[in-house]
């Protein structure tokens, strides 16, 4: 296996920020959708960071990314709203929709902001965390193309449908929490692929509904499994937390859902029949003061992070809080660098070339 190579923030950012100007995007969004894509290498996504980029770029190429969006509110109360995305990077709408949703919690207490006509929308956590400035409780979550199959289906229906939930504390971290519903999210098997890897029983199934460990499957008529991999481990759980995700980011906004959700690979076709506009998200920011004070909260989530950090753990093993491996890594990463597969800076000289651009080498 070859040696990853490793790059400093700055190097990847002023690279990505070219990159999308390239494009056509604005140096405001540019430099936005940068921070986004960035915010998942450092935390240690490394299948939604940098690695994304020529994916954004090909469905620019393929019209299905517009450049320069005129995001804007299309329907609104006090307290909610609902945004389009006019076929934007998911990197720039969200951020414009999780604004709302905090102007609005400033107001009414609490702000929620369905959003349709969008892209891939990085890691849900960056979105979620933007409330954490303003003593609020963010959240974020989004469809995304269907990969995954219901419980006891062998068709593919949902996406990963990630949520992610961000609760401020006072000398504590806050509480971050991020995940797909899905046992696996697609990325790691993408970095399974490039490493050459299987991946482990319970993460996806073959065309014919049997467990398999060949990354190859779900490109072959397979599909990955619901968080708790089977029925008797909880998939049914899993699947109801996708469809959740799927109904209230979608359904309710006017994007697609389900098998309608346009794909985020461009060579993949996409589907004739839409019922919505582009992928949808859904976003809320909760003022912390709307329910009790936000400094007797804050003690009281400092109390709690405390306990359950200094529980008892089985040997050799501790008990995390949501969002600590993420500031572990992002600790060490802003310090030592971000490492990139060989694969994934092959991608980044083509793009180099492609925009004639500064090589990152």
């Amino acid at each position: 296996m070859m040696e990853k190579q490793t790059f400093t923030f700055s190097q990847l950012y002023d690279f990505a920020v070219s990159v999308f100007q390239s494009i056509g995007f604005r140096e405001e969004d540019a430099r936005l959708a940068a921070e986004v894509l960035l915010a998942a290498d450092l935390r240690g996504i490394d299948s939604h960071g940098i690695a994304r980029l020529s994916g954004y770029v090909r469905l620019w190429e393929a019209g299905r990314l517009n450049a320069r969006p005129n995001i804007r509110i299309v329907h609104e109360t006090p307290s909610t709203a609902t945004v389009d995305g006019d076929a934007g990077v998911g990197l720039v709408v969200a951020p414009f929709a999780m604004r709302v949703a905090i102007d609005k919690a400033k107001q009414a207490g609490s702000g929620w902001v369905a959003v349709k006509n969008s892209n891939h929308f990085g890691i849900a956590g960056y979105h979620a965390m933007m409330a954490l400035a303003h003593d609020m409780i963010g959240m974020a979550m989004t469809n995304a193309s269907p990969i995954v199959a219901p419980t006891f289906s062998v068709e593919r229906l949902l996406g990963t449908n990630p949520i992610a939930l961000a609760v401020p504390a006072g000398e504590e971290p806050p509480f971050v929490a991020d995940f797909a519903t899905t046992t696996a999210a697609n990325g790691k098997f993408e970095i399974l692929e490039r490493e050459g890897r299987e991946a482990p029983i319970g993460w996806l199934q073959d065309a014919e509904g049997k467990p398999t460990t060949d990354p190859q499957a779900r490109k072959q008529g397979g599909a990955l499994l619901p968080l708790g991999s089977d029925y008797e481990h909880g998939s049914h759980k899993g699947y109801c937390l996708g469809a959740m995700v799927d109904i209230l980011t979608a359904v309710l906004s006017g994007a697609n859902y389900g098998p309608w959700v346009p794909p985020f690979v461009s060579y993949l076709p996409l589907p004739q029949d839409p019922v919505g506009e582009g992928i949808g998200h859904f976003l809320g920011a909760m003022r912390v003061d709307a329910f009790r004070p936000a400094d007797e909260f804050k003690k009281h989530m400092d109390n709690w992070i405390r306990r359950f950090r200094a529980s008892k753990a089985v040997e050799g093993k501790q008990v995390l809080i949501p969002g600590d491996p993420e500031r572990a890594n992002e600790a060490h990463r802003r310090r030592a660098g971000i490492p990139l597969m060989p694969q994934v800076v092959e991608d980044l000289k083509q793009l180099a070339e492609r925009f004639s651009l500064q090589s990152l080498l």
